[in-house]
């Protein structure tokens, strides 16, 4: 039963006799009012004061004043007068025992005209006006429960379509992998198709070449793989090479087409070459290309450190064929390793690197000559610091940089043979003392543009340009090789022989044509059945010529593609020597048939 406290008097007595008449009992009865916890917490919060929540009416209030927005009192309105019932006052919102709600004066009102038999406007069902029950709440909303239940229902659909769309676009995801992987396992069969259809038109034409051959087999096959818009085609290369060197020691192998090729190397035990190259358009980019010279000739481009910039020098190992040097301006001197075909080493130098050169008495030492005409020295096995350093003679740039063998040096010292714009010096490393260059005497020559050294016979050619100021002052030992018709000067190249630890020896000094602009590249070599013989190229002529040395004698010359030529490099192997040559985007490859 509620708290007599709870009770609002609507008489001015309280009957106790229940067998009083209803008439009396609604004049002196009280109705029970019930509060809700809000409006309660409310009145507390306010120390007593009898507010409630805003009517919708109130909430409501706009630029239209207070009247009532019909879709906003659904639910919220009198079922007797149609009206909106209220939180206070006569109309205060209400209800009977059987849950329906009125305003409490229209129920008032109804239950007063029934008479004896009062029952619920809406269902029904007895009732007296005692029974009436005030609510205190802001609004009185009742929510359909078919509708309730088909929201639910409606929202289970959509998550279950939420799942279903998500297993969706992971098997969508899935299949778009799958479809990259055999697009690119296409792609790669594709290649691999082409390079077994050029292998096999390869060996078809060495079946056709060979009966003709047979007798004086070329080396590599006798044939020569034209490069892209060759116009020599598939021609044999002794009917093309007899045009030029019938009594030359060396044959023309192989034309291939490396575009933007700037400097090669080549390691013949694993029949590959490697190349610096910058990409077609403006700012391309400086890579590495690696290349088989075994049908179909296959090629992997390398990217260079972050930061190379430019290569200046590259050398193979000598000792270890799967790692290479590289010497670039971006200050960096890096070591790759072509088995993984990454670099393993990346040394950050104070200056651009110009050169670089392995140990030829050991696979851990390594040089570096700089812009700034010093030299750097690292131990492969101490990554933290350089070796050693010093600072060169002059500023100029090291354009060339060769390690020497140290059978005649005192043990544990090295020797590199340098070379810049100012000359030729020889500097030790290692042991005891302070040991100062050793500068060798070439005489007033000019400018040295160019080095070249053979290791296993000692020789040294270094070749020179007139400088500005002393153009005139040069002396030959003999007359030039050819006329001057085309563009270049009049240089020279000198022969020097090197004896003990510390001494050279100049043999022999000719005239060469040599550019006016450029660094060249040259290369002794030394043949069993040729001695020692010198390539260069002729700036004049647009060929690459071979000397015998130590006399100059010119032995042969070899027609090139393309001018100018950017590289000259030969190896030796059990198949004989090959000495390449590269032009303007294109890498000829002669072979030496003497030492077949």
């Amino acid at each position: 039963m509620p708290n007599p406290s709870d009770y609002i008097a609507l008489g001015s007595q309280l009957e106790e006799d229940s067998e009083e008449t209803e008439e009396e009992q609604e004049e002196e009865w009280f109705i029970p009012v019930m509060e809700s916890p809000w409006v309660l917490a409310e009145k507390e919060s306010k120390n007593g004061e009898a507010t409630v929540c805003s009517n919708a009416g109130e909430s409501g209030e706009n630029s239209q004043g207070n009247e009532w927005n019909r879709g906003d009192i659904d639910g919220l309105f009198c079922p007797i007068c149609m009206e909106a019932w209220t939180t206070t006052g006569d109309h205060h919102v209400c209800c009977l025992p059987c849950g329906h709600i009125f305003g409490f004066s229209c129920i008032r009102k109804w239950l007063q005209q029934q008479g004896t038999t009062k029952k619920c406007p809406q269902c029904n069902r007895k009732c007296t006006l005692k029974d009436v029950r005030k609510l205190f709440a802001s609004r009185v909303v009742a929510i359909d429960g078919e509708s309730q239940k088909r929201i639910q229902s409606l929202e289970a659909k959509c998550i279950s379509l939420d799942k279903k769309d998500a297993v969706l676009i992971k098997k969508e995801a899935e299949w778009k992998k799958k479809e990259a992987e055999w697009k690119k396992r296409e792609a790669l069969l594709q290649r691999e198709l082409h390079q077994l259809k050029e292998k096999t038109i390869y060996l078809e034409h060495l079946l056709d070449v060979k009966p003709r051959t047979l007798g004086h087999p070329p080396s590599m096959g006798g044939y020569c793989v034209p490069s892209l818009g060759s116009p020599f085609s598939a021609i044999p290369l002794r009917k093309r090479c007899s045009e030029f060197n019938e009594q030359g020691p060396f044959i023309l192998q192989k034309e291939l087409g490396v575009d933007g090729a700037r400097l090669f190397d080549i390691d013949a035990s694993s029949k590959i070459i490697l190349m610096t190259r910058r990409l077609q358009g403006l700012g391309g980019m400086h890579v590495l290309t690696k290349m088989s010279l075994v049908a179909p000739y296959t090629r992997q481009d390398i990217s260079l450190p972050t930061g190379s910039k430019a290569v200046r020098d590259l050398h193979i190992c000598p000792s270890d064929g799967s790692l290479s040097l590289f010497a670039s301006l971006g200050k960096k001197l890096s070591v790759l390793s072509t088995k993984i075909n990454n670099f393993i080493l990346a040394y950050d130098l104070p200056a651009p690197a110009w050169s670089c050169s392995w140990d030829l008495n050991g696979s851990h030492q390594i040089y570096a000559g700089l812009q700034n005409g010093s030299l750097v020295v690292f131990d492969m096995r101490q990554t933290a610091r350089p070796l050693e350093f010093v600072n060169g003679l002059t500023s100029n740039p090291v354009h060339t940089i060769y390690s020497l063998h140290n059978s005649t040096l005192p043990s544990g010292v090295t020797a590199v043979l340098s070379a810049s714009s100012a000359g030729i010096c020889q500097w030790n490393f290692g042991g005891s003392e302070e040991r100062q260059p050793v500068v060798l005497e070439t005489g007033n020559q000019g400018a040295c543009i160019s080095l070249a050294y053979c290791p296993s016979s000692d020789d040294i050619i270094a070749s020179f340009r007139p400088r500005i100021d002393n153009s005139n002052e040069m002396a030959y030992s003999q007359h030039l090789l050819t006329p001057a018709i085309g563009q270049g000067v009049h240089g020279s190249h000198v022969h020097l022989k090197r004896f003990g630890s510390n001494c050279y020896q100049k043999l022999a000094v000719t005239c060469a044509n040599v550019n006016d602009v450029r660094l060249p590249r040259s290369a002794v070599m030394n043949i069993e059945s040729h001695g020692c013989l010198f390539a260069s190229g002729d700036e004049l002529t647009g060929e690459l010529v071979l000397q015998e040395l130590p006399s100059f004698t010119v032995i042969q010359h070899l027609k090139l593609r393309k001018q100018p030529i950017y590289d000259v490099k030969y190896v030796h192997d059990v198949d004989g020597g090959l000495l390449g040559c590269l032009c303007d985007d294109i890498l000829q490859l002669y072979g030496n048939h003497a030492l077949k």
